[in-house]
Parts: structure tokens; sequence; C-alpha cells
């Protein structure tokens, strides 16, 4: 079976997505030694996503590293979630590991860049073979608007300013119960700082990821912690039908 990473679309793609991504993530906010044995003491992906995996970490796109890959899969082994929405697909690397991590549950998941949805199309096509997955591509505020469904996870990994946006949409759609992920929340631990130590053009994502903590850490009717995993995650939990985000 021919390879993830063996077709010039795929690198055509890559190299458009490489142009405009954030590299503040690939910062780690722990001590390197820890890093490198959570990334290689850890049980390895084996399979397709293993290839996937590999795949991203030799073209630079930007995936959950291991140690989250496998708190992911212990979480939702955990949860058995019965729908989960993702923004921000890219390969569709983590939309795959979800499913396979909860076998019963559908996931939707939501791409702007044209060039990576068609890349995980073309990996859904290939690896979802009990047909999970449903990719919508659009952006996500206007998606999100439109979903009718009702969700008991969420996965977010997408433009790190647009969170405290997209996080009320998720929420209405959200059960009580459910839990959303947010991912690469520390920016290489930038967030610690004062804005005026940090470079200007990250200062957007600065401010927003401030809000999403204002709006999320100490809100009643929230029950969120950091973890710091990668690029360090936000973890909410929803406790009431309706929530105020301020």
């Amino acid at each position: 079976m021919e390879t993830i990473s063996n077709s010039e679309h795929d690198a055509t793609s890559v190299k458009s997505y490489n142009q405009y991504s954030n590299h503040n993530m690939r910062r780690p906010v722990v001590k390197q030694e820890i890093v490198d044995f959570m990334r290689h003491e850890q049980k390895q992906l084996t399979g397709f996503l293993g290839e996937m995996e590999q795949f991203a970490h030799d073209e630079n796109v930007p995936i959950i590293p291991h140690e989250t890959v496998v708190y992911f899969q212990f979480l939702l082994s955990a949860l058995q979630p019965k729908s989960i929405l993702e923004v921000g697909t890219a390969i569709g690397f983590s939309a795959l590991l979800m499913a396979q991590s909860a076998p019963k549950a559908t996931v939707t998941t939501i791409e702007r860049n044209p060039e990576m949805a068609e890349l995980a199309r073309e990996n859904f096509k290939q690896y979802d073979l009990a047909e999970q997955i449903t990719l919508i591509e659009g952006d996500a505020i206007d998606v999100l608007s439109g979903l009718p469904d009702t969700y008991d996870f969420a996965f977010m990994d997408s433009a790190k300013s647009k969170y405290i946006v997209f996080l009320p949409e998720i929420l209405n759609r959200l059960s009580v119960g459910g839990s959303v992920v947010i991912d690469d929340v520390f920016q290489g631990g930038d967030v610690a700082k004062p804005i005026a130590d940090v470079k200007r053009n990250q200062r957007g994502i600065y401010r927003g990821l401030h809000k999403l903590f204002a709006a999320t850490l100490n809100n009643p009717n929230l029950t969120a912690t950091l973890v710091p995993l990668g690029d360090g995650i936000l973890m909410i939990r929803k406790d009431a039908e309706d929530v105020d985000l301020g």
C-alpha cells in the first residue's frame, strides 16, 4: 500500500499550509528531557496512524505531539463519547485518532484550508473504513452556527486567537457534562509573559488566549484545567445548560 508521504499533491499541500503555520507551539514548555521521555517511552503508534504521524513530522505539519496522542487515547477510551466535534482538521490525523479511540462515535470535523481539506478527504477515504468522520469545509464561525447537532466532546486546534470566538458556539452545541479540549494554549510560554515581551506579530494570539482564560478558568458554570502537554491544553467541562463567558 502506498504510504501517505508519496504523493506530490501531499507535499504541495503541506508546503502551502506551512507557509502560514504558527511555529510558536513547537517550543516545549516543560523540560526538554521530560518531553523526550514522554514522546519516546510511551506506546508508539502503528499502522496508518503511525505513518501519518511520521509524515507530519517529516513535512513539518503541526499535529498533536505524541504525549498528547497518548493522553487522547486514554481520555477518549475512558469517556467513550458518542458525538465528537473538531475545529481544525489539517491532514485528518486527530480526527482518525479520535475515531479509533471511540469506535462508536461520529466525528464532525471543520477545516477552512482547501488544500488541507482535500488531503484530509483522501486520508478519510483510505483509513476511515467505518465511515465515522464527516468533513465540512469552511470557516468555523460560519459552519458552527449552522450545525444542528449536539455533541458530548469537542476538540479545537485551529486559529489560536479565534478560540474565544468559536467557544460560545461550541458550548451552545455541547451537552451538559460534555468536554472541550483546546490545544496549544501556552504559545511556547508566551502567555506567562507581559505583553510587552511578546513579539508584535504574536500579540493578537496572546490577547485572544488571555480572553479565553478569563472567560473559562474561574467560570462558575464550567470546570476548567490547564494541562502542560505539548504546548499546553485547556480542558473544559460544561456544568450547566447556560454558560455566560462574559
